[in-house]
């Protein structure tokens, strides 16, 4: 690791501050971060706004990235508007738009304890109660998101959904994404068909995260430190967050858990009732899970072309283009018993 590189921040953190001196105390790469790249900072600050040590993440932007990913700038205001409704995000502290600086755009948050790891956290041995007020947390948590609607101050960047209909505007964007990529993929032509078939009445439209899944939230023990990873989020319906949530493909082998692999889905539709008022109806979330394997399936074909178009030479981006013909599968299984329970 490039001490270098720590030294910049370092440097950077310390302008923004005043702080007479910033010593690095510690700087690796952080695991994840499929798109973009991750550091963990700690820094002894002496003087300025900030003095005393600091548990630090510096996000920077990768050599390349996906179409629906936002920039580092939107990703920080989206992060701030989350931060600020009270949602249990990591404290955005310094936003760099000076590529001169690190040679990319980055921007620097606290550092939330715990881990993310889905593998650790499905296979923790939870007590049932712990199991419980964990999944109702996360409909809490996304209820207090989901309060942030259009216009806000700030994210005027965000695009509204087409025809004002969420779901629907999904379908088009990825039949677009589909032509784009220009392989034959039948199963999710036919996917994209029955989500255009069958779509709801859309909710209201809120700020969703986009990406709100095990994997993209810290835990410490049995508390929820930090929900990480804001660079998808739009303007969408509320079910999609939900949706993406309980999706099989976030569930890491634990499939009789709906949610995330963690909990019921029942207690999470209770967390996020309790919190926002609205009772949601499952089948429409049923959809939307629908939505997030498809959706997962384009950005999974995406990252695979990142890497064999030698934008970016990755194992981990050329993995993830093999893990579609599983998404597949989940689909063809999923929309079979959805019609089987009509």
């Amino acid at each position: 690791m490039s001490h270098g590189l720590a030294d910049t921040f370092a440097r950077f953190i310390a302008d923004r501050t005043g702080a007479s001196h910033a010593e690095v105390v510690a700087f690796d790469k952080l695991s994840g971060g499929a798109i973009q790249d991750n550091f963990g900072l700690t820094l002894d600050l002496s003087g300025g706004s900030h003095p005393g040590r600091h548990q630090l993440v510096v996000r920077q932007d990768a050599p390349s990235g996906v179409p629906e990913s936002l920039t580092r700038p939107q990703e920080f205001a989206v992060l701030k508007a989350a931060f600020d409704a009270g949602v249990t995000a990591p404290e955005p502290l310094w936003l760099c738009e000076d590529e001169a600086i690190s040679g990319a755009i980055f921007y620097v948050m606290k550092r939330a304890g715990g881990t993310a790891s889905p593998r650790k956290l499905v296979k923790t041995e939870y007590t049932p109660q712990a199991r419980r007020k964990l999944t109702r947390r996360l409909g809490e948590e996304l209820a207090r998101l989901h309060s942030i609607r259009p216009p806000e101050e700030g994210l005027d960047f965000l695009p509204m959904p087409q025809q004002e209909h969420p779901a629907l505007s999904r379908v088009m964007r990825y039949r677009r994404y589909l032509k784009d990529i220009g392989e034959p993929h039948p199963v999710l032509e036919w996917a994209l068909n029955w989500l255009q078939d069958n779509a709801p009445e859309p909710g209201a439209t809120v700020l969703c995260h986009c990406d709100f899944r095990t994997g993209n939230y810290m835990m410490d023990g049995d508390e929820l430190t930090a929900v990480l990873d804001w660079e998808f989020a739009t303007w969408s319906d509320p079910c999609e967050d939900l949706g993406w949530l309980c999706a099989s493909c976030w569930r890491f082998g634990q499939d009789q858990r709906e949610v995330g692999g963690m909990g019921d889905k029942s207690d999470l539709l209770a967390g996020y009732r309790e919190l926002s008022g609205n009772r949601i109806d499952p089948r429409h979330v049923s959809y939307w899970e629908v939505m997030a394997l498809v959706r997962w399936a384009m950005i999974a074909l995406q990252q695979a072309r990142r890497h064999i178009s030698g934008e970016q030479r990755s194992l981990e981006l050329a993995l993830t283009g093999r893990m579609v013909p599983q998404m597949e599968l989940d689909l063809i299984h999923q929309i079979r018993e959805l019609e089987a329970s009509k």
